[in-house]
């Protein structure tokens, strides 16, 4: 079982940066790979980012590429996600996920946060 809070949401500029973390609970955080999806007000939930249960491999939707950064912390069981560069169109609630498959699916993830809302002001 593992448990994932996130934290780190709020209101920003576009064109400024923000960093959102992933608290996990639970022993096997070093086994699961992570990820990050968001979902906007009338859209579907989406992936952002996702990295590894080795933190080897890491993958970024191209929306994001290039301007948001996935990483983990084995010692503080923390998953973040730096996000450079924003956009009005990054406003959306920031969901962290856990699963042995991980990947670009939601369907790889058994365990979800309850999100965490950014708001990006043009």
């Amino acid at each position: 079982q593992v448990q994932l809070v996130e934290s780190g949401g709020g209101l920003v500029q576009a064109g400024g940066s923000q960093r959102l973390s992933c608290a996990a609970s639970g022993r096997t955080f070093s086994s699961y790979a992570m990820g990050w999806f968001r979902q906007a007000p009338g859209k579907e939930r989406e992936f952002v980012a996702a990295i590894s249960w080795s933190g080897g491999n890491t993958y970024y939707a191209d929306s994001v590429k290039g301007r948001f950064t996935i990483s983990r912390d084995y010692a503080k069981n923390m998953v973040y996600l730096q996000m450079n560069s924003l956009k009005p169109e990054d406003t959306a609630v920031y969901y962290c996920a856990a699963g042995a498959g991980g990947g670009i699916s939601q369907r790889g993830y058994n365990y979800w946060g309850q999100g965490t809302q950014v708001t990006v002001s043009s």
